[in-house]
């Protein structure tokens, strides 16, 4: 790793164990970064390359005593071709605008993000949408973060909360219209496939789709998205863990 930006080692804190969101009856640690670190979206990029994620701003990757089954992902998007599924979800939403605001509070972007989560996450922790913790969880003061806001016959579709990091984009939180008329539309999809054409637009090479975990269906779809690298023992691998070439 290239040290650039890190001039001095940084502290690591354990968190206490907790109930995992992901896997039932699993306990869970988190590895946090300092929180008075003067953190910059520069020294997070050479983080985000080690597999850590941020939220709000916190930065973080999971740490468990007895599990190992979160994987840092990212997908390589010059390499990454459309499978029959995704032109369909393209080709649906194919007129969906799409166009960048600032991380400032939006009435619009903040009801439709509360529906999202008391539709999509009830009883998880998130089902209670607070006006006042929405951009804490969601920005920081120091990232490079922006609001793609898509947009169809000037109706708002849904939010993506994208970092941009070195070579890359990190796919931070997405939220859209999940009502049943439009479920068809697989906006979360969409969202996915419009970040790697952009990433592609900028000369990225990667996007950062967080943590992929094999046993839970809510996280395992990011399989679909290939090729990806897989971060563990402390280096990306083309395949993940299990699946290394002999």
């Amino acid at each position: 790793m290239d040290h650039k930006f890190i001039q001095k080692p940084i502290n690591l804190y354990l968190s206490a164990e907790h109930e995992c969101s992901y896997l039932h009856e699993r306990q869970a640690n988190s590895l946090f970064v300092d929180p008075e670190l003067d953190m910059t979206a520069n020294i997070y990029s050479e983080l985000i390359q080690q597999g850590f994620r941020r939220s709000g701003g916190y930065v973080y990757t999971p740490y468990c005593k007895k599990c190992h089954d979160c994987i840092p992902i990212r997908l390589d998007v010059k390499n990454f071709v459309l499978s029959r599924s995704q032109k369909r979800c393209k080709n649906k939403n194919k007129h969906i605008t799409v166009n960048a605001k600032a991380t400032v509070y939006d009435n619009d972007h903040y009801q439709l993000y509360a529906s999202y989560v008391n539709s999509r996450h009830p009883g998880g922790g998130m089902d209670e949408p607070d006006n006042d913790k929405y951009l804490d969880f969601l920005t920081s003061k120091w990232s490079k973060t922006t609001f793609f806001e898509f947009r169809e016959n000037n109706e708002l579709m849904g939010v993506a909360v994208t970092d941009i990091v070195e070579g890359g984009l990190s796919a931070v939180y997405t939220f859209f219209n999940s009502s049943e008329e439009y479920q068809k539309r697989s906006l979360g999809v969409f969202s996915i496939l419009w970040q790697v054409e952009e990433a592609r637009h900028r000369g990225l090479k990667w996007l950062y789709l967080g943590y992929w975990i094999k046993n839970c269906q809510k996280m395992n779809y990011k399989n679909n998205y290939q090729p990806l690298e897989y971060f563990y023992n402390h280096a990306w691998h083309n395949s993940p863990p299990g699946h290394e070439p002999i």
